[in-house]
Parts: C-alpha cells; structure tokens; sequence
C-alpha cells in the first residue's frame, strides 16, 4: 500500500513571474524569498511563495522559451492552476500506485533545479488532473543506507 501524499506546492502558470508575484504575494498574504529557478531540463521558470500559515508553497512557473511544456498552456488558458506537486518517500512506489489507479506517467523521474536535484516526475489521474510527484529530501541518503 502506498504511503500518505504530502501536499508539497500548487503550481499556477503565469506569464511573467516578476509582473505576476506582487499580486499574488498580495493577494495571498505570501512571502516571496525573491529567489527564481531555472530549470533547463523542465524548460521553466519557477519561483515559491509561503502562506503565512506555512502550509503547502504556491509555486509560479513561467516557461522558458517557445518549446517549454507550459507554453501551450498558457496560450490556451491566459494563466492557470496547472498541478498538484506532492512529497512521497518512495518515488518509484508511487509512480506504480498511480498506474494501478488507472492514472499515466506523463514524464518518468528527472532531476529538478528548484528541489537540489531531487528527481520529479509528473503523472495524470484518470480524472485528468496533473500531479507532480516529488523525491523527499534525503531519500538518496537512506536507499543507500538500506543497501549497506
């Protein structure tokens, strides 16, 4: 049986993250370390907000250049709720959980700027939604600790 989801992030796609942030810090009640992420492989821009709350991050992606995968979304929606991200302890466990539920490996596992290296991979519900699945921190740490 697989482990509990952790809400990580939500990721909403926006034009321009620097244009967008203020009002979303605003309008959130966020804080914004002013730190941005650019990530080659994923073709996109991100940067995270905290509620105050200290809850789940809001995550704004903006892509980076033409061929970036969230560039047909934003054409098509103006700016969106694009994914859930979660946190799992067990990336490729969960990526078969999500299959026996009728769900679809999108892109299998890669390693992400904005997480350290930390591999993400991105699946879709039966239902269509997107989530994004995220390595724990640490979980190299203790593969190779059980190994030993």
């Amino acid at each position: 049986m697989a482990a509990a989801l952790r809400l990580h992030h939500v990721g909403y796609v926006v034009s321009s993250i620097e244009k967008c942030m203020p009002g979303f810090v605003r309008s959130m009640a966020a804080e914004w370390d002013g730190r941005y992420f650019d990530d080659p492989i994923q073709k996109a821009r991100v940067a995270f907000m905290t509620t105050r709350a200290g809850d789940a991050q809001i995550e704004l992606v903006e892509p980076l250049g033409q061929d970036s995968p969230v560039q047909r979304f934003l054409q098509r929606t103006g700016g969106a709720l694009h994914h859930l991200c979660y946190e799992v302890d067990d990336l490729e466990q969960e990526l078969k959980a999500f299959r026996s539920r009728g769900g679809l490996i999108v892109k299998p596992p890669k390693p992400a700027v904005a997480f350290g290296g930390r591999r993400i991979a991105w699946t879709m519900t039966a239902e269509k939604l997107l989530v994004e699945l995220l390595e724990a921190a640490g979980t190299e740490a203790r593969e190779q600790a059980v190994s030993r």
